[in-house]
Order: C-alpha cells, then structure tokens, then sequence
C-alpha cells in the first residue's frame, strides 16, 4: 500500500512570509522520504469544521505549481477539485499546465464541490446538489475531449463549447488520470464506473469501505468495465500513529485499496517533523500489505 500525504492546513508556517518555504521544505522532505504523491484542498476558506475558516488557504493549482518547480517526482493533484469553481475547459487547461510544467506529473481529482459557505462568500453560484453531479459528468467529458484528438465542439446542458482546443497537450497520454471523490452510492460511484481511473473514499470502518466497493464494481458490471481498472484509494482520518491504524490499513488492502492519504490535523505543529517520523515509522509497514 502507498502512502501519501495530504495537505489540508498552512497555519503552522508562520505567516504569509512562511508559507511558501514552508510548504517547499514539506514538499522536498516528502520526496526525499518515498511519499509518491502530495496534495492540497480545493477550498478558498479554511472548512469550519476542521478549524477557523479564518485560517490561511492557499488556491490549490497556484500552490500545485509552486510544489512542481521545488520537487522533480513527487505527483501533484488537489483532493478534490470542486467542480462549481472553475469552466470545466480552463480547469482542462489548468491542469495541462501543471502536467506539461512537471514533466508529467498532474492528475485530476474532482468532485460534486460541497462547501456552501465559500461559494457565497466569494460570489461563487452553488446550485442544488443534482446540478452538481450533472455539471460533474459534463466536466469529465469536456476533459477527456480537450485531451484526445478532437477539437471540435462540445454541446451539453450546462457547458457550451465551441472548440475544445488545448495546446500544448498533456505529457501523459491521453490525459492526467482523473479520481472522482466521494462515496454517493448511486451518482458518485456510477461516475467512476464510467469515467474514472481511481475512487477516492473518505475513511471508515473496513466493512463500509468493503460495502462501497462492492457497489462500485456493480456499476463497473453495469457499463461494461472490469473493476480491476479502478484504482481504489482512501482518505484516511485519525492518527496514523496509533496501533490499529496498520491493522485498519491492513484490512483495507485486502479489499483491494492501494493508496490511503494522510496529513498532519490541527494539533501538529511540526508537520515536516510529522511526515519524517510517519515515513520511519509507518511507511516501511504499509508497504508489506
């Protein structure tokens, strides 16, 4: 199993002035350490529920682009891309920059977009939760057009598009891989089945895990796919420190997951410390499942 690391907070870096060393020196540690991937939140407030959305945010794919200069392997995405805040053609765009810019080490997460509060801060439309996934669906379309050959329109409900022209294209053939985050059992995981390369679910108890899995290869039946061409991925809560935490992640291998994301929660005041100590201590484990 691969671990990888999630960054969803910057309070520890000391201020704007730290920030940017800050998550440089967390970036290049990460590297140097084995963690494959790193990855940063789609929010523009910090979400109220974690800490105070007053706390410092940085816009993901200007941050994923400063990281991509500062590191050579680590791969780069935002867990998950709200699909309300960018036209599905610039985030297409946007992120066949930072494909093209890190020699190929983009990938798109996405999802349905959830937190109310910074659409409305920010004047940001947030429209019913069905339009939401509709919108979803259209975005993965548009995508993985402007990453083929055709450059011709796309017509959909929402997203009208005269040319899906983007050059230069992507350095990964035929696109980024692309993860649909969430675990809606009827709309979420039937975008996987039909659009995805990886799942990405929240963390808990192996058996729901084990349940929303076996939906998802449903949907693969349903449209024709094998489920082996799914990567199953988690994000994990809790403290990757304590005992059970293995056993968990062990049971979660033997449902077929192959990546868990970790990060340092609020109590952290050292997360460059914190990621040393989890690749010495953790890593080596997760690796033998």
């Amino acid at each position: 199993m691969n671990l990888d690391l999630h960054v969803s907070r910057f309070d520890w870096a000391g201020g704007p002035a730290g920030i940017g060393p800050g998550i440089a020196d967390l970036a290049r540690r990460a590297e140097a350490m084995g963690v494959r991937s790193m990855s940063f939140m789609d929010h523009f407030f910090q979400m109220d529920w974690f800490a105070p959305a007053e706390d410092p945010m940085l816009e993901g794919y200007t941050a994923l682009g400063f990281i991509a200069g500062c590191t050579s392997t680590l791969r780069l995405r935002l867990l998950v891309t709200g699909v309300t805040y960018r036209h599905p053609g610039l985030l297409a765009k946007v992120v066949t920059t930072l494909d093209v810019l890190s020699e190929g080490r983009a990938l798109l997460g996405i999802g349905a977009a959830w937190y109310e509060r910074e659409h409305l801060g920010l004047g940001v439309p947030f429209p019913p939760t069905v339009e939401r996934f509709e919108r979803l669906e259209e975005a993965l379309l548009i995508c993985k057009q402007m990453w083929s050959d055709d450059d011709g329109p796309f017509e959909g409900r929402h997203y009208h598009l005269a040319e899906t022209l983007c050059r230069p294209r992507p350095v990964q053939q035929p696109g980024p891989p692309v993860m649909i985050g969430g675990s809606g059992e009827r709309k979420t995981l039937r975008l996987v089945a039909e659009h995805a390369d990886a799942c990405n679910l929240f963390g808990a108890d192996p058996g729901t895990v084990a349940h929303k899995l076996e939906v998802l290869d449903r949907h693969c039946d349903d449209v024709g796919r094998d489920p082996a061409e799914v990567t199953r991925t988690v994000i994990a809560g809790g403290d990757p420190f304590a005992d059970d935490f293995v056993r968990t992640m062990a049971a979660y291998a033997r449902l077929g997951v192959s990546q868990v994301w970790v990060g340092p929660g609020p109590e952290v005041g050292d997360p460059a410390g914190w990621v040393r100590d989890l690749t010495e201590k953790v890593l080596p484990r997760l690796r033998d499942l």
